[in-house]
């Protein structure tokens, strides 16, 4: 099994009652299914932005002035990503993407803000 090497799974959460993203110290287990009270659990994608930061399921991402959201694409069964303001087009999410984009917000970061900060 040398081939395989073992890769990193870690979470963020969005904490719903504080509006809060957050690194968990602890999450519960239930069938095999991660669960966190009043949470959504937020999935490393084992992917960098251009200046080495983590990238995280539904974190917008910026290239030049446009800004794009990742995702877990259930029919694709992989990450993608697409243009925050157009969510039906979507490209497979890479490292070779990755390293040109850099790590702006969280998508549930930037909806709890005022209309008027929201997407700028």
């Amino acid at each position: 099994m040398s081939e395989f090497k073992q890769r990193k799974i870690k979470f963020k959460a969005w904490d719903q009652e504080h509006k809060l993203l957050m690194r968990l110290n602890s999450i519960d287990c239930n069938k095999g299914e991660l669960v966190k009270k009043n949470h959504i659990l937020l999935q490393f994608t084992g992917l960098l932005d251009k200046e080495g930061e983590e990238i995280y399921d539904h974190d917008v991402l910026m290239i030049s002035m446009e800004k794009y959201i990742v995702f877990w694409n259930e029919t694709q069964n992989g990450w993608s990503y697409s243009p925050l303001n157009n969510r039906n087009t979507h490209t497979p999410f890479q490292s070779k993407e990755a390293e040109k984009m850099k790590r702006f917000s969280n998508y549930f970061e930037l909806s709890s803000q005022p209309d008027e900060k929201r997407y700028r």
